[in-house]
């Protein structure tokens, strides 16, 4: 396994290589020195393309990476994502002997245990292929894992974590975090479709939530035939959903479907909590009657309680055209930072719902403003939960099957008429009136207590009992580091330039010679700068100061008063003045308070 890892990490620098240094060149224009360079939108188009080629050269791990990464705009820009989201699982077939090696394995010799096997696959993805075949009589179709694919993903694995480590180095810390979470995910799903015992009981999970829904099928799993590898479901049969002229010739209403096929996520989503999550339509068909058709749960999740109702207050915040609410639902569904500019996010929100209103707030499509939120997303950027990412990617693909049955279709009308019938929306229109009640309540309560407060502060100020001082301390070591920094700079300078000379007019062995301690030099100052950098000062509060002004006071009234409190209070002044003036421990910023003691009338 490490011998195919090695080998694979070998073709995927080979194959990643030349974007590699376009990339380093994006930074630095000369790799080494210059400024970086500008970009267009036609450049990383042209460059999305080329990662596309190379995702399907590599194979089934990386082609799937490539659909995971369509999900992710938090990670890439949007001329990547829209690239990426033509990847699609249509790569050949294997041979037939390698898959009845497969089912043999699992389940036992072909012939005993399906009375036909059509030997030609009806489809063909990355990770498997599916068969027709019959059993007593029954259509049947079987889905067989690919042949040798587990050993080459847990190769690719390895060679994507090796790699990780890499790509973290250059780029912030928010796309660091994401990236990671990334890894995280995929190598999840994608153990997840490997796994067909798995998809089975997700079929059966989902299947049983929509039990009473004549306008839904989902194939019946055929367990006695299934396994980890293997996993057979009865044939259903069907028209492509984006099969226009067929499903017209069969006079079937493309806008019912589209309403149909909505409906149908949202209570995935919102009821279940266990949702479909590839609908693309080589994964949805329809069959003569009008009933929708489900195939492929090998990629399917949850939805935790948390997220569903993140979800509905999103909706009742569009209804309601709320865009701080819009805000708040981002905030605390992970996917805005709180520490984000509101005011610009607020314009981009307004923008995106100006873009696509229409009379009402259901004429809004949650497609485009899901795009362009998308694109400020990478450059903000934002963060996207792994889950979220999923269900993200679901509703945007599912709008844009409905589009495309009915070009007219309203994904918000849709949504907010089904979460009104299920009395979602009242219900979180209910607790937005509740919470709005409630912080006028606490408005109130402050007005009530906030004057007398005020009134004593400046009270105390107009007296110049009140003091705030701040200061800004920094250890010794910054102008340490500086000036190691400015050395390491010099020798570095004089030891390119030396280099670039020697391989000029000299041979390569004397250039290594000087090459060498120069990059050492050149690591050396790189890693000053990464190491314990800017001010690592920490805020505190210190009453040094006020100390000091207790023992002025006292020694004042002490002198008023005679020469025996004098010497007390020089007595505690001298116990004080021990710890050295400011002090504090791990330096930074220090903010002191100061008050005065009560004069003879008990007055501060």
């Amino acid at each position: 396994m490490n011998l195919r890892a090695y080998w694979r990490f070998v073709i995927v620098i080979w194959q990643f290589f030349p974007l590699t240094v376009a990339y380093l060149r994006d930074r630095r224009r000369f790799l080494i020195v210059g400024g970086p360079r500008e970009v267009s939108s036609a450049t990383r188009r042209r460059r999305a393309e080329k990662l596309l080629n190379s995702l399907l050269t590599l194979g089934p791990t990386f082609i799937k990476l490539g659909q995971l990464l369509s999900t992710r705009p938090d990670i890439l820009p949007p001329e990547y994502i829209a690239e990426f989201s033509k990847l699609q699982d249509d790569v050949p077939a294997a041979e037939w002997a390698e898959a009845e090696r497969v089912i043999e394995a699992e389940l036992g010799p072909v012939s005993e245990w399906f009375a036909e096997f059509d030997r030609d696959p009806i489809s063909g993805a990355s990770l498997g292929q599916v068969y027709r075949a019959q059993i007593d009589g029954q259509d049947v179709a079987v889905k067989v894992r690919r042949p040798g694919v587990e050993d080459l993903v847990e190769a690719d694995l390895r060679v994507i974590r090796w790699l990780l480590p890499v790509l973290m180095r250059f780029v912030d810390d928010a796309r660091s975090f994401s990236l990671e979470t990334l890894a995280d995910e995929f190598e999840r799903t994608i153990r997840q479709e490997m796994d067909y015992e798995r998809e089975g009981e997700m079929l059966q999970r989902i299947r049983q939530n929509f039990a009473g829904n004549d306008d839904i099928r989902i194939p019946r799993l055929i367990e006695s035939h299934s396994g980890r590898r293997v996993l057979t479901m009865e044939y259903v049969e069907g028209t492509k959903i984006n099969d226009l002229n067929r499903l017209d010739e069969k006079r079937l209403d493309r806008s019912e479907l589209a309403t149909t096929l909505q409906e149908t996520y949202l209570q995935m989503i919102v009821e279940d909590g266990v949702f479909h999550a590839d609908p693309h339509p080589g994964n949805l068909a329809v069959a003569d009657d009008g009933t929708l058709i489900f195939y492929d749960f090998g990629m399917s999740g949850f939805v935790d309680p948390f997220v569903q109702d993140k979800i509905i207050d999103f909706y009742t915040a569009v209804a309601r055209q709320d865009i701080d609410a819009i805000l708040d639902t981002l905030i605390e569904m992970g996917t805005l930072s709180p520490e984000a500019d509101r005011d610009v996010m607020a314009d981009v929100m307004e923008v995106a719902i100006a873009d696509v209103r229409g009379e009402e707030v259901e004429q809004y499509r949650v497609q485009q403003i899901i795009e362009q939120v998308e694109d400020t997303i990478y450059e903000f950027p934002l963060r996207l939960p792994s889950n979220l990412a999923l269900v993200l990617r679901v509703a945007t693909v599912v709008e844009g099957v409905c589009v495309t049955l009915d070009p007219e279709f309203d994904f918000i009308s849709v949504a907010t008429d089904y979460l009104r019938e299920q009395g979602y929306l009242e219900r979180g229109i209910r607790e937005y009136a509740t919470e709005r009640v409630q912080e006028v309540g606490d408005a109130a309560s402050s007005v009530i207590r906030v004057p007398p407060k005020l009134e004593s502060t400046l009270d105390r100020m107009q007296r110049d009992d009140l003091r705030v001082k701040a200061e800004l301390e920094e250890d010794n070591d910054f102008f340490d580091r500086l000036a190691k920094r400015m050395i390491l700079g010099m020798v570095f300078t004089g030891g390119l330039v030396s280099t670039t000379l020697l391989y000029v007019f000299e041979s390569i062995e004397a250039t290594a010679v000087a090459a060498v301690p120069t990059l050492i030099v050149g690591l050396l100052l790189y890693r000053s700068f990464t190491k314990d950098r800017g001010f690592s000062g920490q805020p505190q509060f210190t009453r040094q100061r006020m100390r000091q002004r207790e023992d002025e006071d006292a020694v004042g009234l002490g002198e008023a008063l005679g020469g025996s409190a004098s010497d007390s209070m020089d007595s505690q002044s001298d116990s004080d003045d021990s710890a050295p003036e400011g002090d504090s421990p791990g330096g930074g910023q220090s903010i002191a308070v100061e008050e005065r003691p009560p004069d003879r009338d008990g007055n501060r």
